[in-house]
């Protein structure tokens, strides 16, 4: 994308780069919400740093309903933000989470991974591969955080994510379906709008990541192969009418359902919205409708 300014060098959809080599984001840094109990919904908090080299942190939450005879499924969000913006610490996605968690009676863990940026593409997939697997180490109730030992039901697992944390959700599926996850059992993984390869934005994320493979790179444009063996029985996927992203959501859903993998997919279209509109105003009623099909998808038998 050209630029007037005559010292910047590119500029893309979130951030300027400057002939100097600065990087400078188009937007400014959020406000963390500190893990206090929410007083309405009775949700808790808990804030783990789950490496320090690379700084790796998951904020926990847990609902209020806690049945000791009971486990819980448990949810594995990553959140979107164009891989250079935003936190599960922010006003945004701690809310938008609290609110998942209260309406489907679950455990949820969302991870902080590295940004462009400070760390470059792909710190992103391998920081939220690395907080999965720490998830995962708990399966045997052993694990260091009392939380997850005690009420997750590690049989029933769902990954999920918004925007870039779409695209994220899914390289964690296909690698779980490569590789496995020990102990545990991914049931359903639901994309938001997420983002792929198809877009003006590809050049921003081939910048974002130095080490790519060009536009043919899986983790932009999905091969059949990770799509056959994603490691899951059901996913769900929303797009939005009025995002650009919309197109690279159906080629996905479309994609996904030719290439033999055998779980079942639906797909979600929001009529008349803008890319990730639910998570600007929770009560909006079409943002109720989103969150209701994704806690319905959830609790599916």
């Amino acid at each position: 994308m050209a630029s007037s300014d005559p010292e910047i060098s590119h500029s893309y959809r979130f951030f300027h780069v400057y002939k100097d080599g600065r990087v400078v984001l188009h937007f400014p840094p959020f406000e963390k919400v500190p893990p206090s109990d929410d007083p309405i919904s009775g949700v808790r908090f808990s804030d783990v740093a789950i490496s320090s080299e690379p700084p790796v942190s998951v904020r926990i939450f847990l609902p209020e309903s806690i049945n000791p005879t009971q486990k819980l499924p448990l949810v594995f969000y990553v959140h979107g933000g164009g891989f250079c913006m935003q936190s599960p610490f922010s006003t945004t996605y701690h809310n938008f989470v609290t609110t998942l968690v209260n309406e489907a009676n679950v455990i949820a863990v969302s991870v902080d991974y590295g940004l462009f940026p400070t760390r470059p593409v792909p710190a992103c997939y391998e920081d939220s591969w690395a907080a999965l697997q720490w998830v995962a180490s708990h399966s045997n109730g052993k694990g260091p955080h009392s939380w997850l030992n005690n009420h997750a039901d590690f049989q029933r697992v769902f990954i999920g994510g918004d925007s870039a944390g779409g695209n994220i959700s899914h390289t964690l599926a296909a690698r779980v379906g490569s590789i496995g996850l020990p102990g545990t059992k991914v049931v359903g993984v639901v994309l938001v709008h997420p983002y792929f390869g198809g877009t003006d934005d590809d050049k921003m994320w081939l910048y974002m990541c130095p080490t790519n493979g060009g536009l043919d790179d899986p983790r932009l444009k999905p091969v059949t192969g990770d799509l056959a063996r994603l490691g899951c029985e059901r996913l769900l996927i929303f797009v939005a009418e009025k995002d650009h992203l919309m197109v690279v959501g159906k080629n996905y859903y479309e994609e996904l359902k030719k290439s033999g993998w055998g779980g079942s997919v639906e797909i979600v279209e929001n009529l008349g919205e803008e890319h990730c509109f639910h998570l600007f105003n929770l009560k909006y009623e079409k943002a109720v409708d989103l969150i209701n099909k994704f806690v319905a998808f959830i609790k599916q038998e």
